[in-house]
């Protein structure tokens, strides 16, 4: 009998930076020598932070997880923009950035809040025709996206 041929459970993974949440899963499968484990909602390979890890029945309650509300945490730098919207891009443009105050930043985050609808960029984690978007703009190419519909609180 397999090591992990009776688990079930959810595991709560912390994922570093430069995984993909399949390197996760795929990593864990071997160790836990365990076929029915999945995540809850993919990272992309530059970010961090929770990954949940679904293993045997669990992977049932993928549907419900899936749903809830998530929250992010990054830094930005303003004034400079990269061809792949995120800090490992290129730089391709800059602007000067005016002297800012607290007020007037949050006054300007406030203007993201509420629903939306959402272009995925294409060096992001979401998947078309099964394959994640980035590996096709690593291959120079761009694929036509559907916007996704958002709300941020």
């Amino acid at each position: 009998m397999a090591i992990g041929s009776e688990l079930n459970g959810i595991l709560l993974v912390d994922k570093p930076q430069g995984h993909t949440s399949h390197d996760v899963v795929a990593r864990l499968r071997g160790k836990l020598k365990i076929r029915r484990i999945g995540h809850a909602g993919t990272l992309d390979p530059m970010a961090t932070g929770l990954l949940v890890i679904l293993i045997g029945k669990a992977t049932k309650a993928s549907q419900y997880l899936t749903g809830f509300d998530k929250l992010y945490s990054g830094t930005i730098e303003l004034g400079k923009t990269t061809n792949t919207q995120d800090a490992e891009g290129e730089i391709v443009a800059t602007a000067p950035v005016p002297d800012l105050t607290d007020e007037a930043l949050i006054k300007e985050m406030q203007s993201f809040l509420g629903d939306q609808y959402q272009t995925p960029p294409m060096h992001s984690a979401v998947k078309v025709d099964g394959i994640p978007l980035y590996k096709h703009a690593h291959k120079g190419k761009t694929i036509e996206r559907k916007p996704r519909f958002i709300h941020i609180h």
